[in-house]
């Protein structure tokens, strides 16, 4: 039996009438709203697929709620929330490599110093770079496409970045 049922208007918006007519209906504006929450577009592209996705598997159930299409867009967001959150919690580990090992409290405070002071030194846009590569793990088009340069200076940015920090605690070791 076709997923089809009678349109009905709810507030002067129309039910969908099946999942294809409301992907169809509703795709383009999802992955614009998501590409306006992240700044990439692939993520948004991303996050509007696994939203879909996510409302095909329970579409017998979403397509006769009051509004499929909040339900859909709290699906896409929630989907976004734990993506920052997967982030946040790589970037802690990321910072905090090394810390759990020496146990020594002097010692976690005096290297999260020498980082912070080595990260003061850097030129936002080289900081910028260097926290989209290196820790949230974008590559260079993407973090191009984030910051609004090209990739080839994005990975200058990195390099410079990589190159300064390297020289920095070298001098702290000293």
């Amino acid at each position: 039996m076709p997923l089809v049922r009678e349109v009905s208007v709810d507030a002067g918006r129309e039910a969908p009438s099946d999942f294809r007519d409301f992907f169809e209906a509703q795709y383009r504006r999802l992955a614009r709203a998501l590409y306006l929450v992240t700044g990439d577009r692939s993520e948004a592209e991303d996050l509007a697929q696994e939203a879909f996705v996510r409302v095909y598997e329970r579409w017998g159930r979403v397509r006769t709620m009051d509004s499929p299409t909040g339900y859909l867009y709290r699906t896409a967001m929630n989907l976004n929330r734990s993506r920052l959150r997967r982030l946040a919690g790589r970037a802690r580990r990321i910072i905090n490599v090394g810390h759990e090992k020496s146990g020594d409290p002097a010692l976690v405070v005096e290297s999260r110093d020498e980082i912070d002071r080595a990260l003061n030194e850097l030129s936002r846009g080289e900081r910028e770079a260097l926290v989209l590569m290196e820790w949230i793990g974008l590559n260079a088009e993407e973090t191009a496409a984030v910051l609004g340069i090209r990739s080839v200076s994005a990975r200058a940015r990195l390099s410079r970045a990589k190159a300064r920090i390297r020289r920095s605690l070298e001098i702290a070791d000293e």
